[in-house]
């Protein structure tokens, strides 16, 4: 067991986490925050310090998809083993916000990859790495987490253009604030300390290569992660970081970092996506038709706004693409509930004609 103990609030925990586990606490078990998740072990942060901790059954059998299974950020109800060396996570507490992915490959699965975060940090390098398109996508997830999100433009100095660039990016992301760092200097990662104040829980999520480790060295003030160069002809890195994991930080902020990603699929209902194209939001009401989708339908004001140079076309036909992604996903996720649902009443009438009184 770790011999750091820690205050709860110090990791979060405050009035609403402690009525939502009052029903834990009349069963003996004490709560603790999921701080590293590998390959089907976990690590859990309590007052008790850090422990190594492992998943009841029935938390397991009850859990539909891997989505319901702890990730790094859960708060959970703990029994602390006999020798007060490990726990086992006996209930995953409500989440009140997540970053969910559609899981890589295809398929019409949610990934989350990390639980209860107040802040996210949208990490892109400012050298080959840099996509725009891209980090709309992402702006457009985070927002859709119920997290605050926040563009970290990183590798500052490789870049000539750099207020240029913010002021791309702020067009993309309308309300979210966006910076320019150098992690292997320390160079502007003072906008972490100022997110993350004692008890707040942030994350760095981007592709491989943009320096997430380095700076969470940087703010730990230690080599707590292996980092690694990047390749020349594309500016992407290796995979250093395999796991989820949360850290303290010295100035008292959480900040969980996670390995690269190679894809921001969409996942939600698709809230974010408002969020994220607030400005053509905004002049939809204007639309001749109140369905309008700013296709071929007359009277379309936001299509009269790239007429007009008031709305960049490339934004717009961006907007179209992710809408398309979105409602695709929605078509994929109803019919596979459809087909779960049709399996599952099957089962239910074979077992009903097996166990039939005879006459």
């Amino acid at each position: 067991m770790g011999a750091e103990r820690h205050d709860l609030r110090d990791l979060g925990w405050d009035d609403g986490w402690q009525t939502a586990f009052a029903e834990h606490a009349s069963a003996g078990r004490v709560p603790g925050r999921v701080c590293l998740e590998q390959r089907g072990s976990w690590r859990v942060l309590g007052a008790g310090g850090e422990r190594p901790a492992s998943l009841a059954g029935r938390v397991r059998h009850a859990a539909v998809g891997r989505p319901d299974l702890p990730v790094v950020g859960d708060w959970a109800a703990l029994t602390v083993t006999a020798d007060d060396e490990g726990a086992r996570i006996e209930a995953v507490l409500p989440r009140r916000s997540a970053f969910v992915r559609r899981l890589a490959g295809g398929t019409a699965e949610a990934q989350v990859l990390a639980a209860n975060l107040d802040v996210v940090f949208l990490v892109s390098g400012l050298d080959g790495d840099y996509n725009p398109r891209r980090i709309e996508r992402a702006v457009t997830l985070a927002w859709e987490s119920g997290a605050r999100p926040v563009v970290v433009l990183n590798k500052a100095d490789l870049c000539p253009e750099v207020e240029a660039r913010i002021a791309e990016v702020a067009g993309l992301a309308p309300g979210v604030p966006v910076h320019a760092t150098r992690g292997l200097t320390g160079d502007g990662l003072g906008i972490f300390a100022a997110e993350l104040q004692p008890g707040v829980a942030g994350a760095l999520l981007g592709s491989s290569g943009v320096g997430k480790s380095t700076i969470i060295n940087r703010l730990l003030g230690r080599d707590a992660l292996a980092t690694a160069t990047v390749r020349e002809h594309d500016s992407r890195g290796r995979h250093t970081t395999t796991h989820r994991q949360l850290f303290v930080l010295p100035s008292g902020g959480l900040l969980i970092d996670t390995p690269g990603l190679r894809e921001f699929g969409l996942w939600g209902e698709g809230s974010g996506l408002g969020a994220t194209f607030a400005d053509i939001d905004a002049l939809a009401p204007e639309c001749r038709y109140r369905d309008c989708r700013h296709a071929d339908e007359p009277g379309c004001a936001v299509r009269q706004a790239v007429t007009d140079g008031r709305l960049d076309a490339e934004r717009l036909a961006s907007y179209h693409k992710l809408a398309k992604e979105l409602a695709f996903l929605h078509r994929q996720v109803d019919q596979r509930a459809a087909l779960e649902e049709k399996r599952r009443w099957k089962s239910i009438h074979k077992l009903a004609k097996k166990f039939k009184p005879r006459e």
